[in-house]
């Protein structure tokens, strides 16, 4: 994971377990929790979770819990992240759109 980087989620029972927490801390990652009642509060992580089901999941039965777990991480860090074109994203890549990003980034010069 990248530094600092944030798990979102709604506030399901699983999402706000201790196990939950220290294993999000354990990979450096922060957690984020979605308002309780306000659906769109966490609209990106469900059109993700829907995206991922539709075009991975519901299409493959797997013969372990392995197998799934390889096969989605490499539908998101071989595929969704850097091949799939994202419409909200201009039909760029996640990838493609982060790396434009960090490459405009100027350093500010210090103060003398």
């Amino acid at each position: 994971l990248t530094p600092d980087v944030i798990f979102h989620s709604d506030r399901g029972a699983q999402y706000t377990s201790d196990a939950y927490h220290r294993t999000l801390s354990k990979h450096g990652a922060r957690p984020s929790v979605g308002a309780t009642g306000v659906c769109w509060d966490n609209a990106a992580a469900e059109s993700f979770f829907g995206t991922l089901k539709n075009e991975l999941v519901y299409r493959e039965i797997y013969p372990t819990r392995r197998a799934a777990r390889s096969a989605i991480a490499e539908y998101i860090e071989v595929f969704y992240n850097r091949q799939r074109l994202h419409s909200t994203l201009g039909y760029h890549t996640p990838e493609h759109v982060e790396h434009l990003y960090l490459t405009s980034q100027t350093s500010i010069p210090e103060a003398a």
